[in-house]
């Protein structure tokens, strides 16, 4: 059963070219893992620096692997320290 993780980040708009830059590099990985289906971002219209993306991946299996992936952890501790405080996510599927 397909799985949409919901991941949120909020970035001082200073910093904002540098997450881009480590957003892409996950990105481009991200598109190349088993069970990957699609993502998409979102920005908080009414709070600039918050962005939410919506993943969907085939199983749950399939997102666990991806981030426990060496290539994911550091990418993601990079995104974390720029940030300041760790990435948010909520996991969800179908009912």
């Amino acid at each position: 059963m397909a799985v949409k993780i919901l991941i949120k980040r909020k970035v001082a708009k200073e910093l904002a070219p540098q997450l881009d830059g480590l957003l892409r590099k996950m990105r481009a990985l991200t598109l190349t893992q088993k069970g990957y289906i699609s993502g998409e971002t979102f920005s908080q219209i009414d709070q600039p620096g918050v962005s939410m993306v919506i993943s969907t991946w085939q199983t749950m299996d399939d997102w666990r692997n991806w981030t426990i992936s060496k290539e994911r952890i550091e990418l993601q501790e990079q995104i974390d320290k720029l940030l300041g405080e760790p990435t948010k996510y909520e996991i969800f599927e179908n009912a």
